[in-house]
């Protein structure tokens, strides 16, 4: 059996994508791919403005289901131009996470759907 999670104000493009923000299974929670555009949609050309986007999406979607950021227990990052934004991008997970911090894998990856974006990140929480 799955439970979608679908915090306020994502049903319309929860609905437009056939997709669900986040999927209860079993123990865990499983997030769909989150890139950093803001609320409206726009893609934010600074890097860290949208790396911050994505970890406040996380924290939405699984706040809809009562739980904190630190239930994560994994993260795979997909990366344009990983290199150079890395340090960027991890100092940020490093502020966001306190130990034991999750499981992670970065990847680079030559493109992602959302033009502009510059990471997307799939989570993996437990409930």
């Amino acid at each position: 059996m799955k439970t979608a999670i679908i915090p306020d104000g994502f049903q319309a493009s929860a609905e437009a994508l056939a997709m669900s923000p986040g999927i209860v299974s079993g123990d865990h929670i499983f997030l769909t791919g989150i890139t950093g555009s803001a609320p409206d949609g726009s893609m934010p050309p600074d890097p860290e403005t949208q790396f911050r986007a994505v970890f406040d999406k996380a924290a939405g979607v699984l706040a809809a289901a009562n739980l904190p950021l630190d239930a994560i227990v994994e993260m795979t990052s997909y990366h344009i131009g990983l290199r150079g934004h890395f340090d960027m991008f991890d100092q940020i997970r490093r502020a966001t996470f306190a130990a034991p911090y999750p499981a992670w894998t970065a990847i680079e990856a030559a493109g992602l759907r959302r033009e502009g974006a510059l990471v997307e990140v799939r989570f993996v929480a437990r409930a």
